[in-house]
């Protein structure tokens, strides 16, 4: 990377490349046929503290397009972590719920990821992720909020 390249593109750069470090990491202790982007799910589902969402609102928050997000979701569902269901608002929208084996399987991906996240708790202090907290959450709430 060049000293001549702005700033900005300087600071997401570094961000991506850690995107890409830490998704290898979790993606290789994850339990069999759990992926990133089902975890991801689940964890917005249970960070949010959801109840039910349509498949068109998830798509929307992971920036994906919509069948994307509706075969993730059939994966969920074939496996029982989450149950789609007819919207009784919208006869043909559909909602998505977060079963109780969802939430169990996001305690079980979390006590997978224990070891790369030691790793990372070895390399950076608690101090210096103190710090990155407040600042990587204002990044985001900005730019979430230009999203749409």
């Amino acid at each position: 990377m060049s000293i001549k390249d702005p700033l900005a593109f300087q600071v997401f750069n570094e961000i991506g490349i850690i995107n890409q470090l830490t998704n290898a990491a979790f993606a290789a202790v994850l339990p069999k046929g759990m992926t990133i982007a089902q975890f991801t799910v689940l964890n917005h589902f249970i960070r949010l503290e959801l109840d039910a969402q349509s498949p068109a609102k998830l798509a929307r928050a992971f920036q994906i397009t919509r069948p994307t997000m509706t075969s993730t979701l059939a994966r969920m569902a074939k496996a029982g972590l989450v149950v789609i269901r007819a919207d009784p608002e919208d006869g043909r929208g559909k909602l998505v719920s977060v079963t109780e084996s969802g939430r169990k399987m996001r305690d079980i991906c979390l006590n997978q990821l224990a070891g790369p996240l030691a790793e990372a708790n070895a390399l950076l202090s608690p101090e210096i992720m103190g710090e990155l907290l407040p600042l990587l959450q204002d990044v985001r709430a900005k730019l979430d909020s230009q999203r749409d």
